[in-house]
């Protein structure tokens, strides 16, 4: 198996597990403003396996960013495109957005603006951090 491949899945088995405790500790802390809360079991199993999917998708995608032979643009095509139908798919499942094609298109604008605007803080941080490592090197 390719070791990306089994990196991917690493990350995502060990990381994944925090997903439904998180899903868990929203649940509790809305049971204690809601008076009336009623989640079906198929409701709160469709969050649960949700949440899931969203942190096993993002641990095991940071892999992506580590293949030395794919270009910046293809890792971070590969990145984006599974954060993104990660969390379509877990908003429409969770009914959290409707599916309608405005709604889709809403949220698809505003995640690609967070996506871009998180990658290039991050990017800049670490163009900052190497040149500061690099500087320290050369003395």
């Amino acid at each position: 198996m390719n070791k990306y491949l089994k990196n991917y899945l690493y990350r995502g088995l060990i990381f994944g597990g925090f997903g439904p405790v998180i899903t868990g500790i929203v649940f509790l802390i809305l049971s204690f403003f809601i008076k009336d809360l009623s989640v079906s079991g198929l409701d709160f199993f469709t969050a649960i396996i949700s949440t899931y999917v969203l942190a096993f998708v993002c641990a095991g995608s940071s892999v992506f960013n580590q293949i030395e032979h794919w270009s910046i643009a293809k890792s971070l095509v590969f990145h984006l495109s599974s954060y993104y139908l990660a969390y379509i798919f877990c908003y429409l499942i969770n009914s959290w957005i409707p599916f309608d094609l405005g709604f889709i298109l809403v949220f698809t604008a505003i995640f690609l603006a967070l996506y871009f605007v998180i990658w290039t803080i991050v990017y800049v941080c670490i163009k900052i951090t190497s040149k500061k490592m690099s500087a320290k090197l050369k003395k």
